[in-house]
This record gives structure tokens, C-alpha cells and sequence, in this order.
């Protein structure tokens, strides 16, 4: 682990004291720890904070690093239906994305692969109520969400592999032992409907139920140049049901089930600079059947003593997709210089099973700790073809993986407080290749390949927390993430399915809680080193596509806050800044060599958020009762940032404007919103290849402004 943050350039150095000096003096600063409601700011107080990030109910200002937590009421007041958009909300996490369902690359603090070389290539783990699932799945759509947590830094000693970046902690609304009924509706331009119902209640004394449906629908937001239609109406449908059972005081068992199922989703590639109506030239309808579909089984067990807690996490996790991406002729004679319309088509199956079997403290307890064993096993097919040579891959690949965990936190004095955690994980992975081609009159060629990998690695973390008084904590932390090694996703021979290494990185951060009354106001200072995260290579001679490595460094500083300025009127804000560099020179990579002292692809120096929250009463009118006007206005600024690890060309930087307003009375609820209100043109990535069309730059622009009207039943 490094001893101490290197010296940085004086201009670093200035960048720092300036954020420091207007962040102390304004004290306006976003928290992705947003009010418990925004419909309703009457209480002036703030409310306690609780998260469970690691793995037990504690208080956000205890925990001895960066948490940040989105309820599920800024979820839903905010528009974020999915996982992605919320974390796009939060200043130092990075999403790279094709816009699809399939492809997303987290970056947190800008640590995160440079170029993912497999689906499980991830640096941030995603965990929903105790389950971890493949970090693509964070287009997963926000349903009957209570708390969405992200937990910044290194998590390797209680979320495991490929959390080096951090982890997405999600908490769904468990049945209730009251009747609950709650509905949406919204509609808005380009087509675009939400349905939403949950219903929970108890069935007896002992056992209660909870049922959550939601259904989506809209235009694409990109036109098909052929037709002059949209290019797909992408759908998503997901329902979750769950059953808790109170066996007796000390002992409960929750089972949830689980389907998320989305359509037409496209991965963008087109060609920059877009116009102000983007659009691109495929055969119509050739996306439509693009799908995925996301199932989740699982069962909690949860027995409690006098002085601990046994937990029992089951699971079954199913991930399938069969999707087409491409270039549209225009991109493909920009690239090729041959207009013609070039598909690839992907289809995954994958099984994941786990087991979590931990004893941990109780909530409140004077001593934190968890202790505990997990089990994974995963079998994950992936095969793709090339619709204009035919050629063809059909990969396999194999996870077994088992853990032992554990992490106290343990009074040393009153105020002073120290953590030790660690983890020991061992790992198998294996692969089985079969590479076909087609050659001169029509002869076929067929490869086969196998390959097995074996890891075992340790991760953990010390840290010192000071409680300078009841309300002010501050903390250093220091910690070790691992990423595994693995086998390439774009093998097309054996040479390409040579397994990549690991990804290592180490990480200091020192910081400050603080929440009073009305305010809340939170810092820190980080450091992170990565040794050999990964890249896609590329051999000329050969054609293999195999992973390199390369090394990377950030040093950073964020803020946040919550400010109850008045009954009824709440601020928050939050900034990032992020000095990344790339601090090892890598020759073979498919855009072109990558220099030392590049910045890391799709990490903005700056980032920043702002939103605003007012609520009012009125006077009663047209019958309603106690009818109360609520205003929630967001704002979302981030800097220029490399498009890709060439530093080839910089994403321009963009402000994001999200309104909402609304009317609320008993039980009724009517809104008007708009999704990027001033209709802001950005992109959500860019590359281009600087071997065969250097000039040729691709990426996906975002959603333009979206309005609609809406309106909420809650009983």
C-alpha cells in the first residue's frame, strides 16, 4: 500500500486550494445523499442517515470511508428509472456506455478499466439486496428501490472481486406489515410511457407479501436516416415479488424473485460531429429484436441472538442477451472506406450460483464486525458472429471462486476508533474456445482452444476514525482492490485467448463527516495507484486481440453537502475534481500506442452537481386537503475528458437541467417534468481508430430534452 500521496504540480496544487476555499465559503455543495422525500420539506431537521455498507445497519457519518446514498424518492423525483442514470448523478463516478444494455464500464474515482476485454471485467461490483450480479447490469431499471449506495474506494473485504473502483450497494423495499398501494403513470414526448404499481401488505401475523411491476416504453432518440423513423421503440417490463416471513421474533426468511426484461435497445456507434437531429442509416427494423433479460432468485435467512446476527444469502442469478451492433453504411465508409452496412451479432447466456453465510454484530452495537464465507460459481456462454465474413466464436467461460472474510471496528479510546478488515479469495477460471472461418470456396475452418487459471489473492483495509465531537467524525483509510485476471470476450483465435493479468490497486483517503440539525457537509482527499489494469490489444501481424496492461494514478478531492436553509427549502450540492494520468507507456492497442502521462479515458477533471428544493402549502381549493406546491430543479455539470487512452480527442464538457413540479394532496400526486430542460447535445463516449481512419471519430450523443406529465396514487 503507498506510504504517502506523491508531489503534484503547482497548478494541481492551486486547482486544490481554489475548490477547498469555495467550497468552505459557500458550503452549497450536492449530496448524493439527498433528503429522505423532497414532496416534502416541512421538517427542517435532517434524518439520520443509515446505510449497510458493510453488511448492517450503521450510521453514513460512522462509516470510515465514502458512502453515498440516493432514497428511493429522489429516484423517482429525479427521472433516474435506471441504475446508469443514477450513477451519472453522482460527481466521481464515470459510466462509460454505448447507451445499450450490454456494455457499461463504471468508473469510480477514475479507477476502472481502461478498455473492458471481458463482460466480467468490471472494477465496481453491483450487489442488490445482498446478491452480486455482473456490473453490466446496472441498466437495470430502479424498481421499488429504498436506498441505492455508493460505496467509494476499494470494497474488496466485504463485496469481493472486481470491486476495486468501489461498489453499488442496492436495497429494495421489503414487504410491509400495513397495507401499501402505490401507482404512477407517465407520459411524455417521443412516446414515451411509464407504468408503475406495487402493492404490499401482510397475509397473516407471520407472513407478508410485496408484488412491484413496471413497464416502459418510448421512440429511440436517434432517427433512421432510411425511413426517417425512429431506429427501435425500445420496451423494458420488470417485476419483483417478494415474501418475508417472521418465523418467530429472533428468526425471518425473504425470498425474492426477480425478472427484468428490456427490447430494442441500441448500442449506438455514429459517426461525430452529429448533427442537432442525430441519425443513422441501417435496413429498418433490424434492431428490433435486441433483448435482454435479467432473473434474480434468492432467499435470506436471518436468525438473531443477544449479541449477534446469522445471515444466509442464497442465489441464482440469470443473464441473457442477443443483440445486433454495428456501423451504419456512413460510419463504415468512414472507417473502411466501404459503405456498406457492417453487424455483428452477440448472445450471452450466463448462470451465476452464490452463497453468503456470514455472523455479524447487531445494529448500534459498541463493537462492529462481520465475519464470513462466500461461494461463487458462474458458467457464462458467448458467441458472436460476424454477419459480413460469417466468421464465428463460441466461447465458454467457468468461475469458481471461494472467500473468507472478515472486519471489526474496535474502540482504542472514547472518540478514537480503529477497523481492520481482510479477505482471502480463491479462484478458478477456465475457457473453451471454438473459433470458425470461411474460406476460398466455402471451405470451413475450425479452431478449438482451452485454457484454465488459477488465483488466489488477499484484499483488506486499515482505517482510523476520530470523533472530533457528536456531530463531526474524521477518518483515514487505507486500502487494497484486486481485479481478476481472465480470458478475452473478442478471442477469434488462440493467440487472443492468452489470460490477462490481474488489475492491483492501492488506495489512502483521509476525510470528514459532519451532520448537525440542518446541515450535513462532507470531504476527502484520495490517492489511488492501479498496477496492470487492462486494455484491448491488437497485433497487426497476427490479428490477435489480446488484453495488455498498463498503470494508472489519481489524486482527487470531493465535497458534498445538504442544507435545510429554511422550512420547506433544502440545497445540495457536490464536486469532484480528478487528476488521473496513465503512468506506463503501452505499445499494441488497437486506436494506437498509449503514452505515458495520458489522462484516463472518460474521467472529467471536474465534476459537479446542484439541485434545489422547495415546498410550499397552499390554501385549500377545488376540495383537495392540505395541498402542498413542490419544486425540485437539478442541475449536472461535467468537464472535457479524454475520449479514449490515446487522448486522441477530448468529449466536450455539458450542462444537464432536469426540472419537476408538482401538486400534492391526501393521496394524489400530479407532476410536470422535463429531462434536460435545455436540451443539452452530449456524448456518453468517443474513439477513434488512429491506424485505419485517424480522422474517423465515433460515439453515442445522449438523450435530447424530454417533458411529460405525470401522476402518483399512494394509499
Amino acid at each position: 500500500m503507498p506510504s504517502k500521496i506523491p508531489n503534484k504540480k503547482r497548478k494541481i496544487a492551486q486547482e486544490i486550494s481554489l475548490l477547498s476555499a469555495t467550497l468552505l465559503t459557500t458550503s452549497m455543495v450536492h449530496s448524493a445523499v439527498e433528503p429522505a422525500n423532497t414532496d416534502s420539506l416541512s421538517d427542517t431537521e435532517l434524518e439520520v442517515v443509515v446505510v449497510t455498507a458493510r453488511h448492517s445497519k450503521e450510521n453514513a457519518r460512522d462509516v470510515p470511508f465514502s458512502v453515498n446514498a440516493i432514497d428511493g424518492d429522489t429516484l423517482q423525483n429525479r427521472l433516474l428509472l435506471n441504475v446508469e442514470d443514477a450513477l451519472r448523478s453522482v460527481p466521481g463516478v464515470d459510466v462509460y456506455s454505448s447507451s445499450g444494455a450490454v456494455d457499461a464500464n463504471i468508473r469510480i474515482r477514475g479507477v476502472g478499466s481502461l478498455t473492458q476485454v471481458n463482460k466480467d471485467d468490471g472494477s465496481v461490483v453491483v450487489n442488490i439486496d445482498g446478491v452480486s450480479m455482473p456490473a453490466g447490469n446496472v441498466s437495470l431499471g430502479t424498481l421499488d428501490i429504498d436506498r441505492l449506495e455508493i460505496l467509494k474506494g476499494p470494497q474488496g473485504t466485504l463485496f469481493g472481486r472486481n470491486s476495486e473502483a468501489g461498489a453499488i450497494n442496492i436495497i429494495t423495499n421489503k414487504p410491509t406489515g400495513d397495507l401499501e398501494v402505490y401507482g404512477r403513470i407517465e407520459l411524455g414526448e417521443q412516446s414515451q410511457r411509464l407504468y408503475e404499481a406495487v402493492l404490499s401488505g401482510p397475509f397473516s401475523e407471520s407472513l407478508s407479501g410485496r408484488l412491484a411491476v413496471r413497464q416502459t416504453s418510448e421512440d429511440h432518440w436517434i432517427e433512421n436516416t432510411t425511413d426517417g423513423d425512429p431506429m427501435t421503440e425500445p420496451e423494458a417490463l420488470a417485476f419483483r415479488g417478494s415474501l418475508l416471513w417472521d418465523l418467530s421474533p429472533e428468526t425471518s426468511a425473504l425470498v425474492i424473485v426477480e425478472k427484468q426484461r428490456q427490447e430494442g435497445f441500441l448500442n449506438l456507434q455514429l459517426l461525430q460531429p452529429f448533427t442537432d437531429s442525430p441519425g443513422s442509416e441501417h435496413t429498418p427494423g433490424v434492431f428490433d429484436d435486441n433483448n435482454k433479460t435479467v432473473e434474480r432468485f434468492s432467499s435470506e435467512i436471518s436468525h438473531q441472538w443477544d449479541r449477534s446476527q446469522l445471515t444466509s444469502i442464497t442465489a441464482l442469478v440469470n443473464t441473457d442477451f442477443s443483440y445486433l451492433t454495428g456501423f451504419d453504411k456512413t460510419t463504415a465508409g468512414a472507417v473502411f472506406n466501404f459503405p456498406v452496412e457492417y453487424l455483428r451479432g452477440d448472445m450471452q447466456d450466463e448462470r451465476a450460483i452464490s452463497q453468503d453465510l456470514r455472523l455479524s454484530s447487531l445494529p448500534d452495537a459498541a463493537i462492529f464486525w462481520v465475519a464470513g464465507v462466500n461461494l461463487h460459481d458462474a458458467e457464462r456462454g458467448f458467441d458472436s458472429q460476424d454477419l459480413v465474413t460469417f466468421a464465428t466464436q463460441n466461447r465458454d467461460f467457468g468461475i469458481d471462486s471461494q472467500a473468507l472474510y472478515g472486519e471489526a471496528t474496535l474502540p482504542l479510546t472514547q472518540r478514537l476508533d480503529f477497523t481492520a478488515g481482510i479477505r482471502y479469495t480463491r479462484e478458478n477460471k477456465d475457457y473453451i474456445g471454438e473459433y470458425i472461418t470461411f474460406g476460398p470456396g466455402g471451405r470451413t475452418r475450425v479452431l478449438q482452444d482451452r485454457r484454465n487459471l488459477d488465483d488466489t489473492y488477499t484484499t483488506g483495509r486499515l482505517a482510523l476514525g476520530y470523533s472530533i465531537t457528536e456531530s463531526t467524525n474524521i477518518y483515514a483509510v487505507a486500502a487494497r482492490g484486486y481485479k481478476s485476471g481472465g480470458f478475452n470476450d473478442f478471442a477469434t483465435q488462440s493467440a487472443d485467448s492468452v489470460p490477462y493479468r490481474p488489475a492491483i490497486v492501492d488506495s489512502i483517503e483521509f476525510g470528514f463527516k459532519n451532520a448537525s440539525d440542518k446541515l450535513s457537509f462532507n470531504g476527502a482527499v484520495f490517492y489511488s495507484a492501479v498496477k496492470d489494469d487492462h486494455l484491448l490489444g491488437f497485433d497487426f501481424t497476427t490479428f490477435a486481440s489480446a488484453a495488455v496492461n498498463a498503470d494508472t494514478e489519481t489524486f482527487g478531492v470531493e465535497m458534498e453537502g445538504n442544507w435545510f436553509v429554511t422550512e420547506g427549502f433544502n440545497i445540495a450540492g457536490g464536486l469532484s475534481f480528478l487528476d488521473t494520468e496513465i503512468t506506463s507507456a503501452v505499445l499494441g492497442v488497437s486506436g494506437g500506442p498509449v503514452a505515458a502521462g495520458n489522462k484516463v479515458p472518460d474521467v472529467p477533471r471536474w465534476s459537479a452537481n446542484l439541485s434545489l428544493n422547495y415546498s410550499h402549502p397552499l390554501p385549500e381549493f377545488m376540495g383537495l386537503s392540505a395541498p402542498t406546491f413542490n419544486a425540485s430543479v437539478s442541475f449536472r455539470r461535467v468537464d472535457e475528458r479524454p475520449a479514449d487512452a490515446q487522448n486522441h480527442f477530448n468529449l466536450d464538457a455539458y450542462g444537464k437541467l432536469d426540472l419537476r413540479l408538482a401538486l400534492q394532496a391526501d393521496s394524489m400526486e400530479l407532476y410536470l417534468y422535463a429531462d434536460n430542460l435545455l436540451d443539452e447535445q452530449f456524448e456518453f463516449y468517443g474513439y477513434t481508430n488512429a491506424i485505419f481512419a485517424p480522422s474517423a471519430r465515433i460515439g453515442a450523443p445522449a438523450k435530447g430534452r424530454r417533458a411529460g406529465i405525470g401522476a402518483i396514487y399512494r394509499l
